[in-house]
């Protein structure tokens, strides 16, 4: 890790309400890395800009405002900061008119000293809780050099200023409902940069999934970092879960399909579960990661559960709805991690049968318990391992979506392909389905069977009447999901 500083480029100049210090429109370029959360962010973000006058820009080239939403999960994620703050210097200094830089998102909120140290060129940094803040701090910046900086975690706070700047997103669109962990897994940075498990309140949630509804949103991904942990009052002051949430949405006119991610183990309640069983606008997908097969692993994860009680979850969950795909996540070459070890890991992903899964190398994350354990894994180890387990992982994916080829799923069609008279959908297993298709059918739901696998996405061609809502037929053909 290289400690060079960028040169650092001034750009002071005063912003109106509406736009630059002559009242002229001002653009903003968000690059996001990361998880859907960050993706969400990004989008607020440039939702609160909107009202100061901003527009959206692809090339940050272009760019008045550019703002880099970060991941601070492993250190490759890190680094790529880095080398595109080096690229942005240069930019920065040949743009007409100056440019604001911001680094936002875990990485500010993790090291934003050191951002500033390594990189003058950076004018405002914010965390994944202040960044509602960012009016104030862009308007500082522009005043003076350096002070620029809000890391406190204000989520509460920051939960309030978004709702009230909300846009849709077309007809799918994610919505924050939990916020920050207080699970503590020896690996993991994001107890540190997004604090403790905070829920958002039910009544705010469900008045802006009743917005995006009414805005021609058709299904919604409920986000946090540990989504089936959130809590929340329900009528007469009656605590609901996730569970009872979920069924609160399903009853909002326009919704058609909920989904909700990321989930832990821990915390995949009984509630929840017979809303999954019950509630037919929750589709059968469910993200439920595990990290890895072997007890003595998960015990130094500090996943408080082990591999047993995952698999007896699992079979609970497919119990009470027979057609659920399942996806997961895995680390591996954790410190101590050995050959039967990840065995027990392959054995475990071979008893699921994963729809889909992703898989990882352990990342030494500074200020983590599991960065200062002994018997860190060699990086040669930790690529055999992984491909292994990623060969596995694509055989299964592979196998789900060719199960699926003859067969006849229900199809929200959210934009159009790339190929003139083709459109995009997604099946209720979260894959991608191309079928020829007029524009019209984009917002709706139509059967479509499937014909094809390619590469990264299913092929299909339409066999029913396109319908704005959720009739009962539109079901899969078979009540149970593939299995390996």
């Amino acid at each position: 890790m290289s400690d060079t500083k960028t040169p650092m480029v001034k750009a002071d100049r005063r912003l109106s309400a509406s736009g630059d210090a002559n009242g002229a429109a001002r653009t903003v370029h968000i690059r996001t890395y990361g998880c859907q959360m960050n993706v969400y962010d990004s989008e607020r973000m440039i939702d609160l800009l909107r009202p100061l006058g901003y527009r959206p820009v692809d090339d940050a080239a272009t760019a008045d405002l550019v703002i880099l939403n970060t991941c601070h999960i492993r250190e490759k994620a890190a680094e790529k900061l880095y080398s595109d703050l080096g690229r942005l210097c240069e930019t920065k200094s040949e743009k007409v008119g100056g440019m604001t830089i911001a680094v936002a998102g875990c990485v500010a909120q993790a090291e934003g000293e050191l951002v500033r140290k390594r990189s003058d060129v950076v004018d405002i940094i914010v965390g994944p809780q202040a960044y509602h803040r960012l009016p104030e701090l862009i308007a500082k910046a522009a005043r003076q050099k350096g002070d620029a900086l809000d890391t406190t975690f204000a989520v509460e706070e920051k939960f309030d200023a978004i709702a009230g700047s909300r846009r849709a997103g077309g007809v799918s669109d994610f919505v924050t409902v939990q916020e920050g962990c207080d699970k503590f897994c020896a690996f993991c940075v994001v107890p540190y940069t997004r604090g403790a498990e905070v829920s958002r309140s039910a009544a705010a949630i469900l008045e802006e999934i009743r917005l995006l509804a009414d805005r021609g949103v058709r299904e919604v991904t409920l986000l946090g970092q540990n989504v089936n942990a959130w809590r929340g009052e329900g009528p007469g002051g009656r605590e609901w879960g996730l569970g009872e949430l979920c069924r609160a949405i399903a009853a909002i006119d326009g919704i058609w399909r909920i989904r909700f991610t990321t989930s832990h183990p821990r915390d995949m309640d009984d509630g929840l579960i017979a809303a999954l069983a019950e509630e037919a606008k929750l589709m059968p997908y469910l993200h439920l990661p595990v990290q890895a097969g072997s007890d003595k692993v998960l015990a130094a994860m500090n996943r408080r559960h082990t591999a047993a009680d995952y698999l007896q979850l699992i079979e609970k969950i497919r119990t009470a709805r027979a057609d659920i795909a399942l996806s997961g996540d895995f680390i591996v070459g954790f410190p101590g991690e050995t050959d039967e070890d990840f065995e027990q890991t392959l054995a475990l992903a071979r008893a699921v049968g994963y729809a889909s899964a992703f898989s990882f190398k352990y990342s030494r994350r500074p200020g983590t318990p599991a960065a200062a354990l002994p018997k860190q894994v060699s990086d040669s180890e930790k690529d055999r391992r992984l491909e292994a387990l990623q060969s596995l992982l694509k055989a299964q994916r592979d196998a789900f979506c060719d199960s699926l080829v003859g067969k006849t799923l229900p199809i929200l069609f959210e934009r159009p392909g790339r190929r003139a008279g083709q459109l995009i959908g997604r099946t209720p297993y979260l894959q991608s389905l191309h079928a020829c298709a007029p524009a019209s059918m984009i917002g709706s739901i139509a059967p479509a069977r499937v014909s094809g696998v390619t590469p990264n996405a299913l092929a299909g061609e339409v066999v029913g009447r396109a319908a704005r809502g959720l009739p009962a037929v539109f079901k899969a053909e078979d009540a149970e999901a593939p299995r390996e």
